[in-house]
């Protein structure tokens, strides 16, 4: 009998705004009939439901809070909210600490919080924080991207696919992505800082990353504006062994 294929399918992926062909970081990782919304960039909503109607999604996955990876929650409140799709619960939401009052601020148009715990079901994720969402098993590592940030590695029958979010090379991200079948990992900048804290990987970066852990195959993400898709693959390839792909808006992978 042949398992349930682990898919990831790419949302969007620009940065630091969406683009007229290419919504903000937000993925959709499917395996069986298991639906996990993987950071809700500007734009990635109405991309998900290319896929998915939002009353299937079982639950949402936040990276950190810098706009082009959570915006769209605002909107997925009122969808929740106000919609025409009854829901039976509030959808399961794990995200950085402090996630659901960044939210009601957002929300609210008076002195009264917005009852942002109406639409989702807030879980605050830790470094080694850990969950399970239908056949998935998320495990959570902090990562250095100057605010509370973290990557999830995502398992289901012996597959699994690790996400960077955003990050600087670290350790953390490195053990995490140990082995795995996919590295979905950043590559925003086209070189690291002169002067300052490095926040992002480079091309060169990525590429190192999914060498040291050891992983299978390496899908490229959150290229930024001084760089092309191309550009970022071919020098992620000069470091990694493995494949390496671009993760283009709109493609489904097969993690195997």
């Amino acid at each position: 009998m042949t398992s349930d294929p682990l898919r990831l399918t790419v949302l969007g992926s620009a940065t630091p705004h969406a683009t007229v062909d290419n919504p903000c970081s937000g993925y959709l990782v499917s395996h069986g009939t298991t639906r996990l919304w993987v950071d809700a960039g500007s734009g990635t909503l109405a991309q998900l439901q290319r896929h998915v109607r939002l009353d299937e999604v079982d639950a949402i996955w936040i990276s950190h809070l810098h706009a082009d990876h959570s915006a769209d929650l605002l909107t997925t409140y009122y969808a929740v909210l106000f919609a025409n799709v009854r829901f039976d619960a509030p959808i399961p939401l794990y995200g950085p600490p402090g996630i659901a009052d960044r939210l009601a601020r957002f929300l609210t148009n008076t002195s009264t919080r917005s009852p942002v715990e109406s639409a989702f079901a807030v879980h605050e994720l830790h470094d080694g924080h850990q969950a399970s969402v239908g056949g998935l098993t998320l495990t959570t590592r902090a990562v250095e991207h100057g605010i509370p940030a973290f990557a999830v590695r995502v398992e289901a029958e012996g597959r699994s696919l690790v996400y960077s979010g955003d990050t600087a090379p670290c350790a953390n991200l490195t053990r995490l992505a140990e082995g795995c079948d996919a590295l979905l990992c950043e590559a925003e900048s086209s070189r690291a800082p002169a002067d300052g804290p490095q926040v992002h990987h480079t091309p060169e970066d990525t590429g190192d990353t999914a060498e040291a852990a050891g992983a299978r195959r390496l899908l490229v993400t959150h290229v930024g504006p001084a760089l092309t898709p191309a550009e970022a693959v071919r020098r992620a390839s000069a470091r990694f062994r493995g494949p390496v792909d671009y993760a283009a808006p709109g493609t489904t992978f097969s993690i195997a």
